[in-house]
């Protein structure tokens, strides 16, 4: 049984496949319509989320399926103390694929080694985020035309973002990148990625804590916000939350067709202001999110019937 617990399951041809797929879907819609009829999709999300619960939602009925589950555990058996191999189980009698988000790395992990059908990793702690990656491929692919010869900016929390984790692995396989690496010294990207990612690969990269001195190299800029849910000091994450906050001034020396992404939710580390700035792409990528989703659950269902 085929399930997406890392980017890495993917190959860059199956990457490149779930761009056309999507790509197909932005262009006829009404040749999907139909696929998932009779199909439906468990959500299970033990943390928090809009964006990726009401995408993975929106995306299966688009395909014409239907969608069940929870958007907090607190309203699962999770609260009785039921085991995240007893809840992959029993949803497996209910749905054909299933959605998770937990607060716990490897939990979907868990659930796919004990689950009867794919389970989609929707996010776990601060490990992996495969779907916000797939959406962020896709944004980069339509502003870019190409996901090689890029230099990408990483700004903010690099230490805890998984989207950020995912997305230099990803990217990690397409020739031509480099990137630059800013946060704060006590957010910067943990020694495994570096190490085991970008230094094994030979990928060209600089770490900086000054935004913009970066600017003017960049073809992407991917913002993050600093996460009060993964500090365990409150005094530290006040310190650290407004570390970046990208507004106009600060875009002066940035390339005309830079595309400044964000996985969102912003709480203020991209002004308003620059919403209406044509290099503003992240309410883009949302959307990209839906399709990119609706690619991957067609996937993996079409590999479950085989």
């Amino acid at each position: 049984m085929r399930s997406l617990i890392d980017i890495l399951e993917l190959s860059t041809s199956e990457l490149d496949e779930l761009l056309s797929t999507a790509n197909d879907i932005i262009a006829n819609p009404k040749k999907y319509a139909h696929k998932c009829d009779g199909k439906k999709l468990a959500t299970l999300f033990f943390e928090p989320s809009t964006r990726t619960r009401l995408s993975f939602e929106a995306a299966m009925m688009e395909l014409g399926g239907n969608v069940l589950g929870f958007s907090e555990a607190a309203s699962s058996s999770a609260a009785k103390g039921e085991s995240i191999a007893d809840t992959a189980k029993t949803v497996s009698c209910y749905a054909d694929i299933i959605a998770m988000r937990h607060p716990k790395e490897g939990a979907p992990l868990v659930a796919s080694m004990n689950a009867s059908v794919p389970v989609i990793n929707a996010g776990d702690g601060g490990h992996n985020h495969p779907t916000q990656t797939l959406a962020d491929l896709l944004t980069i692919y339509r502003e870019k035309g190409r996901l090689n010869n890029l230099t990408i900016g990483l700004c903010g929390d690099l230490k805890f973002g998984r989207t950020v984790h995912s997305l230099i692995n990803a990217m990690s396989r397409y020739e031509g990148i480099k990137f630059v690496l800013i946060s704060p010294d006590e957010l910067k990207i943990p020694s495994y990625v570096k190490n085991d990612v970008l230094e094994k690969k030979g990928i060209p990269y600089s770490q900086t804590t000054s935004l913009e001195e970066s600017m003017s190299q960049l073809d992407i800029l991917y913002m993050t916000r600093v996460q009060r849910e993964r500090f365990f000091n409150e005094e530290d994450y006040l310190r650290l939350k407004d570390s970046y906050i990208l507004d106009l001034p600060k875009l002066k020396n940035a390339k005309a067709d830079l595309c400044i992404m964000h996985p969102l939710p912003r709480v203020n580390e991209i002004s308003v202001a620059v919403d209406n700035d044509p290099r503003a792409c992240y309410f883009k990528q949302v959307l990209n999110g839906k399709y990119m989703r609706m690619a991957l659950i067609l996937k993996l269902l079409e590999e479950a019937a085989k």
